[in-house]
């Protein structure tokens, strides 16, 4: 039994004829005024939400950055120490893990290249501050202001050794 017995013939067009779509005829040309307003209030919503989150992890992570690098210029140190039997002076700084230093306490040990690649400074733009002390070290950065105390996120930033 072939197509045409069974009830099923597809239809024939003529070349002149179209093909009407669902849609045409529908008006669908655009957004309406209120479906763009209703998108608009959504995205506004959701901004409203996020951004703020956004906003305060820059702070943090420059804290938690600042933190990081406390604990490597410590670990420098610490090595500058093994090789040199004590660690730079005040006057010769964190410098001292860059160049080797000039002065006393002398660097027999110094390692050529350093301990450090550069002068470490903080993720504010600012130099750590080091000062040598009579049972080891002070390594601290003065956070967000730049200057000593602070609360929050202006908070001075200071190596704890564990």
């Amino acid at each position: 039994m072939n197509r045409a017995q069974r009830g099923f013939t597809l239809p024939r067009l003529n070349t002149n004829q179209r093909v009407v779509s669902q849609m045409e005829g529908r008006g669908s040309n655009g957004f309406t005024l209120i479906e763009i307003m209703v998108v608009v209030v959504i995205i506004g919503i959701l901004g409203a939400m996020i951004v703020p989150q956004i906003m305060d992890r820059v702070p943090r992570t420059r804290v938690t950055a600042a933190q990081s690098d406390l604990r490597s210029i410590a670990s420098a140190l610490e090595t500058y120490k093994l090789d040199n039997f004590h660690y730079p002076s005040t006057d010769q700084g964190l410098a001292a893990l860059v160049t080797k230093p000039e002065g006393l306490p002398a660097a027999p040990n110094w390692v050529p290249g350093g301990y450090l690649k550069a002068s470490p400074v903080d993720p504010w733009t600012k130099p750590y501050v080091y000062v040598a002390t009579e049972d080891g070290f002070d390594l601290y950065s003065l956070g967000a202001d730049g200057v000593e105390g602070g609360e929050g996120y202006d908070a001075d930033l200071h190596y704890e050794p564990k």
